[in-house]
Order: C-alpha cells, then sequence, then structure tokens
C-alpha cells in the first residue's frame, strides 16, 4: 500500500512503501499513475536503482523514448544529467554537454517539441554536488486554475510552435546541428492540456516559440507573461537532492 504525503499544498507528494528495484504489482503502479496525474511531482526516497532497473520501472507508465543524438546517454532509454566526464573529469564550462545542461535550467516540459511529448520523466539521483543542484517544478494546473475565466477560455483555443532548435540556440548557436533539427522539425501542442483527470493545465516553456495566428513579438510577449505567472512562488516546488531520490 502506497503511503502518500503530500510537500506543499498545490502539488507534490512524498511516496513510501514502494520499491522501484523490484517488480510492482499492478494495483500498486495504477495507484501510482494516479497519484501522479493528481500531484504532478512525486518523491520516492532511498530507492538504489541501477540503469536496468530504473528502465524496468519506468516502463510502467508507458511506452519509452530514447535519448535523442547529442546528449550524454544517446540510442538508450536513460539520458545522464552531469558535469562530470567520461573519463572522470569535471568538462569544460564550453562543453556541449554543459551547454545542454545549461538549456535545461531553463523552464521546460520535456519532449515538448516532438508530436508524442512525454507523459512523464522519472529522475534518480546516483551522485549529488556537495551543496546547490536543487531541482524545480512549476505547478502548471495551479497557473492555469489561478487565471481569470475569460483568459481562460481565450487560451484553450490557441495552439503553440515549439521548436527544439530554436530553444537551444538561445543557450549557443551552434548547440543543436542541422541533422538535429531535420530530426526534430517544430511542432504544435495546445496551449491548454485537458486530458488529466484533476483538470487542465498550461503547456508552456522553453520550446514555446510562437502562437497560431499571432506575430513573433506579440507571441512572445503572451508566451513570457505566462510563464512569469506559471512560475512564481506559489506555484514552485524546489526538490534539494539526497542520493537515492527518484523523483517522477
Amino acid at each position: 500500500m502506497l503511503n502518500i504525503t503530500p510537500l506543499q499544498p498545490l502539488f507534490a507528494a512524498r511516496i513510501e512503501g514502494i520499491d522501484a528495484a523490484r517488480e510492482v504489482p499492478a494495483p500498486i503502479m495504477a495507484a501510482l499513475r494516479d497519484a501522479l496525474d493528481r500531484y504532478a511531482v512525486l518523491v520516492l526516497p532511498g530507492q538504489r536503482l541501477d540503469d536496468a532497473a530504473q528502465i524496468a520501472f519506468s516502463q510502467g507508465f508507458g511506452a519509452l523514448e530514447m535519448t535523442r543524438p547529442g546528449a550524454l546517454g544517446a540510442g538508450s532509454a536513460v539520458i545522464v544529467l552531469s558535469n562530470i566526464g567520461l573519463q572522470g573529469e569535471i568538462v569544460a564550462p564550453s562543453d556541449k554537454q554543459v551547454l545542454n545542461n545549461k538549456a535545461n535550467r531553463i523552464w521546460h516540459h520535456d519532449s515538448s517539441f516532438k508530436p508524442i511529448p512525454a507523459r512523464a520523466s522519472l529522475l534518480s539521483a546516483r551522485q549529488i554536488p556537495s551543496a546547490g543542484g536543487n531541482t524545480e517544478f512549476a505547478f502548471m494546473r495551479g497557473a492555469f486554475a489561478a487565471l481569470d475565466a475569460a483568459e481562460q477560455a481565450r487560451l484553450r483555443g490557441m495552439a503553440a510552435l515549439h521548436d527544439f532548435g530554436w530553444s537551444r540556440s538561445r543557450v549557443d548557436p551552434a548547440l543543436v546541428t542541422e541533422a538535429e533539427k531535420t530530426q526534430h522539425p517544430p511542432v504544435r501542442q495546445a496551449v491548454v492540456l485537458e486530458e488529466n483527470p484533476y483538470g487542465p493545465a498550461l503547456y508552456l516553456g522553453a520550446h514555446a516559440r510562437s502562437i497560431d495566428g499571432m506575430g513573433e513579438a506579440e507571441s512572445r510577449v503572451l508566451i513570457e507573461r505566462l510563464m512569469a505567472h506559471a512560475t512564481e512562488d506559489r506555484f514552485i516546488y524546489s526538490h534539494r537532492w539526497t542520493p537515492g531520490d527518484l523523483l517522477i
């Protein structure tokens, strides 16, 4: 049986009573998926996972996508987020690995630039820095609910262009190759996602370049205003990592 403890008033919860390194019974996995829909961020402490165990557990949430070329872990279902190189060295600030990490510090939804975006990401803390390194999450369902009814109705009719090459070029023009841009052409996504049984959510972030029917400048004003609203302190959960933490 899952033990669920909310971590703050709006969203995020700690989950205990599960060992992600072992096969999880179907009813428990179903309860975990429902908890993810409800709380948006789940923290499972004390989960000592290797890649194989993390992959097996992750499959309980659906089909896994492969890590894109150009990222550490390319071609596998695991991406490595680190400033440590393959030989154990601290990589240089100009290295593509570090630049990708820098890009990931901008508010984003994982894989929103793909025709089928990610439902969830599972982050496993294998090694952490001695200080800092928190990961922050914005509660987009709460941010949408806090908008007035007229703006909610207007946003529900909108679509945004999500452009991976454009978003990465904001960090470094050379960060994405022409081959990567061809592999990930811009895609359109609804500005409001309606699939969650616990309520609709804003769907914007670093990859959202423009709004259909608006010019670039007008689009940027709207997107940046909504992102400033969605990342107010009241909608943020900041996770301080402990080795063995698994976040969904």
